[in-house]
């Protein structure tokens, strides 16, 4: 089986070896090793959970010809949790997709170092603006639409505050900022030729 794997700064092809293994490495750090192995056991029970509602669901409607009255609210809102917070693990790991031609077909360079911190940037800059999306999303649902803590939306069968699902917008995003960060980071450092520790 063979995995490409990109190290950031080209591709590497990995042939069920150990070193594919060391671009996914533990987190080193205590903040990233809480919020990294958090985020993966809530990804894991969020995809145990949907799993059993999904099929709980199809038995009752298929064989029991019944319905499982109102299980697509607890499917959006584990779904939201299990997207977000995989979306913040894969910006941890640098392993979103991406379409980066820059790599691809520009040999090594000033200019390609220049795009890569150019993309980096437009990167932090959009997920900075997600983010700020995300605490507006979210202050909507836990404030209510006036700001009072009146009204605050739910959902219509099981009456669970919107703002649980919206909270796990804004937390990944944040931490999708805060990683993409550390790429900006990186990549202005290798631009300016500093060390990297």
């Amino acid at each position: 089986m063979e995995f490409v794997v990109s190290d950031y700064n080209n591709e590497n092809t990995c042939i069920n070896s150990p070193e594919c293994l060391s671009h996914f490495s533990p987190p080193k750090n205590l903040f990233d090793r809480i919020a990294i192995n958090g985020f993966s056991v809530a990804c894991f029970f969020s995809t145990v959970a949907l799993t059993l509602i999904i099929c709980a669901a199809t038995f009752f409607r298929y064989v029991v010809k019944g319905d499982l009255y109102g299980y697509e609210e607890w499917v959006k809102i584990l779904a939201f949790w299990l997207y977000f917070l995989g979306a913040a693990i894969g910006s941890y790991n640098r392993t979103h997709v991406s379409a980066d031609l820059v790599n691809a077909y520009l040999p090594e360079g000033k200019i390609k170092e220049a795009l890569a911190f150019l993309k980096n940037l437009v990167t932090v800059g959009v997920s900075l603006l997600f983010a700020w999306y995300g605490y507006e999303f979210f202050m909507f649902g836990f404030q209510g639409p006036l700001g009072t803590g009146i009204a605050i939306p739910k959902t219509t069968v099981w009456r669970i505050s919107l703002w649980v699902g919206y909270l796990s917008v804004f937390i990944g995003l944040v931490f999708m900022a805060i990683y993409f960060t550390r790429d900006l980071i990186h990549s202005m450092r290798i631009l300016f030729r500093r060390k990297e520790r």
